[in-house]
C-alpha cells in the first residue's frame, strides 16, 4: 500500500515536502518513483530512486530544484520541491518500482 501526503497550496518560489507512506513490501529492496498528473494532462514521470537512495534520476524541468530522497527505517519516501511554478501544480503520487503499484495522490498548487 502507497499514501502519498503533504501538497497543499503554495505560492510560486516556495518550497513544499511531499511524503509517501509504504507497505506491504520490502519497502528497503524497492526502488521507487513519483509521478505526477497535472491538470487536463497524461501522467508525467518526475523521479526514480534506487532502493539504497544513492542515486536518483529526474525529469528535466525539475532537476535542480526536486530532491527526492528515502528513509528505508520508516518505509518512507520524500520529494522536497523548492523554487515551486505554477506549471508544477500536479496531483503527485508514488508509484512501486517492481509491481507499478499507484498510491493515492496529494494535490500540490503553485500560485502565481
Amino acid at each position: 500500500q502507497l499514501q502519498a501526503y503533504g501538497g497543499g497550496l503554495v505560492q510560486a518560489g516556495g518550497s513544499l515536502r511531499l511524503s509517501c507512506a509504504a507497505s506491504g513490501f520490502t519497502f528497503s529492496a524497492t526502488p521507487m518513483t513519483w509521478f505526477r498528473q497535472r491538470p487536463g494532462k497524461g501522467p508525467e514521470w518526475v523521479s526514480t530512486i534506487n532502493s539504497g537512495g544513492g542515486t536518483a534520476g529526474y525529469l528535466a524541468s525539475v532537476k535542480g530544484r526536486f530532491t527526492a530522497s528515502r528513509d528505508n527505517t520508516r518505509n518512507t519516501l520524500y520529494l522536497q520541491m523548492s523554487s515551486l511554478k505554477p506549471e508544477d501544480t500536479a496531483v503527485y503520487y508514488c508509484v512501486n518500482g517492481h509491481t507499478n503499484q499507484r498510491g493515492q495522490g496529494t494535490l500540490v498548487t503553485v500560485s502565481s
